[in-house]
């Protein structure tokens, strides 16, 4: 059993982590991390609850789960490391390529291992448009086209949202949307983007347009506060056909919900000579923690800080695009 103290205890806490950490007989929540011990006591009544890092260090746990905003992730996982503490970080795990380099030198002078919380890399749809890549149906892929939109048209008072290191959304939800590509295709060849605050008061980046170059393939990365119709989630074109698919994976209502099984199927469309309906995979977040679980006796991360390092170069040379209006290589 793995003796965890969970860091922060906002909404990624309280979602995506505490319904696996007390469901799952591998983890042991010993310990939290949190301003707000009364919200920890109503949850959790019988754990620790300690005002700092530094205090929860201090004890027999041997994971850390690190959900805080994004500026504080680094040195957190640097303390962590430090005691030779194994750590699972919510992305982004670093803000800069530096602080990443410095990150996986610690690492490999040090006990602990570090796993990047990508549970996005289980998404049904994610896994369907995998599967479809692999077995070649849609023959040489061409164009692939990932959204995460949403009708979101006010800034909210909110450190995702406020001026700062960290914020924005390309960080918040390109991550996830630049992790997916690059499981899926590697490292691009060039990297171009149009980085957008729309909203009025807006105080970080609201919306992006990320285009990945692989040769004469496009992939196209894209978020937007605007969009209030269904817009697709995934397009993939290639020399035998298409698919596409609308809606998010159901996985994190039904944890908003209170379930770990999102017991929904969704389905998308796949046209190779005729259009058909096929059934998208069921998403696997609970696999995912299961996996996790595994890592730290295998001493082998499933979602290295390396792979950490790839999302945050992109995400730079987004940035680095946007502002001179230029196509960068990927370097």
């Amino acid at each position: 059993m793995i003796n965890t103290i969970l860091v922060g205890f906002g909404f990624s806490a309280t979602t995506f982590h505490l319904p696996f950490l007390t469901t799952l007989e591998e983890f042991n929540i010993t310990g939290v991390v949190s301003s707000r011990p009364d919200d920890v006591r109503a949850v959790l009544p019988d754990v620790d609850v300690y005002a700092t890092l530094e205090e929860a260090i201090a004890t027999d746990a041997t994971l850390f789960v690190i959900t805080t905003p994004s500026n504080l992730h680094k040195d957190m996982v640097t303390t962590c490391l430090d005691a030779n503490k194994d750590v699972l970080v919510e992305k982004p795990a670093f803000l800069t390529s530096e602080e990443g380099e410095t990150l996986i030198a610690l690492e490999k002078t040090r006990d602990g291992i570090v796993n990047v919380f990508h549970n996005r890399r289980m998404d049904g749809d994610f896994l369907t448009v995998a599967s479809l890549l692999e077995s070649n149906r849609i023959g040489d892929w061409k164009v692939y086209e990932s959204r995460f939109d949403r009708f979101r048209p006010h800034v909210r008072d909110r450190w995702r949202e406020n001026a700062g290191p960290g914020s924005g959304i390309l960080f918040d939800l390109g991550s996830h949307l630049i992790d997916q590509a690059l499981v899926l295709f590697g490292e691009p060849d060039h990297v171009s983007a149009d980085v957008m605050v729309q909203r009025d008061g807006g105080q970080s980046d609201d919306g992006f347009n990320v285009t990945l170059h692989y040769g004469e393939k496009r992939v196209y990365l894209r978020s937007n506060p605007f969009v209030a119709v269904e817009a697709p989630r995934f397009e993939v074109h290639g020399t035998a056909g298409s698919f596409m698919k609308y809606g998010l994976d159901p996985q994190e209502a039904a944890l908003r919900d209170g379930t770990i099984e999102a017991g929904v199927s969704e389905t998308g469309t796949l046209v190779v000579n005729e259009p058909q309906t096929i059934e998208i995979e069921p998403g696997r977040y609970l696999a995912f923690y299961r996996q996790l679980a595994d890592s730290y006796s295998t001493r082998r991360p499933v979602v290295p800080l390396e792979d950490a390092l790839l999302t945050t170069r992109v995400i730079e040379l987004a940035r680095q695009s946007s502002r001179t209006q230029t196509t960068l290589s990927f370097e």
